[in-house]
């Protein structure tokens, strides 16, 4: 009879077997094969960690989601992580343990954070799920990040915070704006979930601010299907992010804790105001919180996809600079992006800005390149503040927001995500050369 161990290794060199067959003899056809804006990028490895989990029946949290961020720790060389289901809850556990009354400088309602109107809502959200006051300030036309030539002009009493995102990978201009947090003494938020990988001046995207936060959708640069992280090196708010993540717990004790005691030894000896003498630590709440961890299932997926970004970058750099340069003619049309001096942006995709006045609309140009389908996508939200969730939001405007209307009316993004070939690319700029062609 064969062991478990056989067995596994049975089911994992059958699995591999699946993923060649299901991968063998595919082709492009120009036009009718679909030339994907994003997409997961996996082999055999990432569906064997994925089934080998699967076997140990473990269905929370887990070993491998220890492993995850004890890796990407190593990668980013932060001191403090935890994993969420996505990206927005990121956002949310990042804003949220901010606020938390556990920290010496928390964050109360009617507090304002600096951000930007360009944005994906859940960059947002978390500002007003708070109570907290955004103040929304222009972004740069070609690098579609927050200007931080604006940031004085939106400061006031109440600003306790600056919250944005590189936009799709491109990295912002780090140096200004922690310069501006410092000699404030504000909290920095970088929403790190289209830019792994990213750098500004020798230095990633994402380990400047006091928190970070990523997404590993499967649009993104690694993907666990769904799921995300959150980084900081502060010991006080990684705590408050465990916390909040999971349930509002005071205990940190993992999932499936074997003492009986608990990881910190002492689950039954401690005194809490308010509560009877010896109150279970597991049950005692010192934050407003939520259960959202992802499956150990996801992380074991992470864990192969990590490995794989350093090949995952390369590829995204070529395939932006392949489009840039076959695009570069048309710049009579369209405003193409800019990435500021010393910024290396892993890109997530290539936005272009159709000009004002020009010969043709962004739905013209987008509508022709779906019909061909080539997938295009907004700038996420565009001005999120014309959107009808957020018409009415408690809010403030500094300087006017002329570059986010640009962005709002004019732009769209193509793909340079690793799945795209070579004769993929080149329909893409030979389609785009078609229809300037014909206007």
């Amino acid at each position: 009879m064969s062991s478990e161990k056989q067995l596994r290794e049975e089911i994992l060199e059958r699995v591999a077997r699946l993923y060649a067959l299901r991968t063998q003899n595919q082709a492009f056809v120009p036009g009718k094969s679909k030339v994907h804006y994003a997409g997961r990028v996996f082999d055999e490895k990432e569906m064997q960690a994925m089934v080998d989990s699967v076997l140990d029946f473990w269905l929370t949290l887990g070993r491998r989601g220890n492993r995850f961020v004890s890796d990407f720790l190593a990668m980013t060389g932060m001191k403090y992580g935890l994993v969420v289901n996505s990206g927005s809850s990121a956002n949310l556990v990042a804003v949220s343990a901010l606020c938390s009354p556990n920290i010496p400088r928390p964050m109360v309602p009617g507090d304002e954070v600096i951000t930007t109107a360009l944005a994906f809502p859940t960059t947002l959200n978390p500002i007003l799920q708070n109570g907290l006051v955004p103040v929304f300030v222009d972004v740069e036309e070609d690098t579609y990040n927050i200007d931080a030539s604006k940031l004085e002009q939106a400061l006031s009493e109440r600003t306790r915070a600056v919250m944005f995102a590189h936009t799709l990978g491109n990295p912002a201009q780090m140096d200004v704006i922690m310069e501006f947090a410092r000699k404030y003494d504000l909290y920095v938020i970088e929403d790190t979930c289209d830019a792994l990988d990213s750098f500004y001046k020798g230095k990633r995207c994402g380990t400047f601010g006091d928190l970070s936060t990523y997404s590993f959708y499967a649009a993104h640069h690694i993907t666990m299907g769904e799921g995300g992280a959150l980084l900081t090196n502060s010991p006080q708010i990684y705590r408050q992010a465990l916390s909040i993540r999971d349930w509002g717990r005071a205990c940190y004790c993992q999932t499936g804790e074997e003492n009986p005691n608990g990881a910190c030894g002492h689950r039954f000896d401690q005194h809490f105001e308010g509560l009877p003498d010896g109150y279970d630590h597991k049950y005692v709440y010192s934050n407003i919180g939520y259960n959202l961890k992802p499956l150990d299932i996801q992380c074991a997926m992470g864990v192969e996809q990590l490995k794989k970004l350093p090949e995952f970058t390369k590829k995204r750099k070529e395939h932006f600079d392949r489009l840039y340069d076959g695009l570069r003619k048309h710049e009579a049309y369209f405003v193409l992006p800019r990435a500021l001096e010393g910024a290396e942006p892993s890109w997530f995709s290539m936005p272009l800005t159709v000009r004002d006045g020009g010969a043709f609309s962004r739905k013209d140009i987008v509508t022709h390149l779906e019909n061909r389908g080539i997938e295009t996508r907004m700038l996420f939200a565009g001005n999120v503040l014309r959107q009808p969730a957020y018409r009415h939001i408690r809010h403030r405007v500094s300087g006017g927001l002329v570059n986010t209307e640009k962005v709002f009316n004019g732009t769209f993004f193509i793909g340079v995500y690793p799945g795209l070939t070579d004769e993929m690319l080149a329909y893409v700029i030979d389609t785009i050369d078609q229809f300037i062609a014909g206007v």
